[in-house]
């Protein structure tokens, strides 16, 4: 079982792992072992989850969820397949974490007085010396 937080768990017979070589340095080792490790998650055939939090999953996530609905977290930053498992498994887990996580409501919000005046003195300062450097090869 991989806990997510104290209310849901993913049990790992939802999870399936693929390793494949590892790119980048590393000599001889990299050539011959598979240690990239990609942990493969099907957010729909999940029974752990349920519509609510499958839809904020999706949501939130929709950048890394494949047409087929499937999340992918891959990891190659250790030179052994068990440590790359273990930090899939980590950054899956903080994934869905943080998809799930209440996000409160953005309040809208005004520039003030003082940013505006800021921003309109920086804007003339800018166009002074662009006038600057037309005038002098006009002549």
């Amino acid at each position: 079982m991989i806990v997510i937080d104290e209310k849901l768990s993913i049990p790992e017979d939802e999870l399936r792992f693929e390793a494949s070589r590892s790119g980048g340095p590393g000599g001889q080792h990299v050539n011959t072992s598979s240690t990239r490790v990609t942990l493969v998650f099907d957010l729909e055939a999940s029974r752990a989850l349920d519509e609510t939090a499958k839809s904020a999953i999706e949501k939130r996530l929709s950048t890394r969820i494949s047409a087929e609905g499937l999340l992918r977290v891959s990891v190659q930053k250790h030179r052994s397949q068990r440590m790359n498992r273990d930090e899939a498994i980590e950054r899956f887990a903080s994934l869905l974490r943080a998809a799930l996580e209440e996000q409160k409501p953005r309040r809208k919000t005004r520039p003030t007085a003082g940013a505006k005046a800021r921003r309109v003195d920086e804007k003339k300062k800018r166009g002074g010396i662009k006038k600057m450097r037309t005038s002098r090869y006009d002549e």
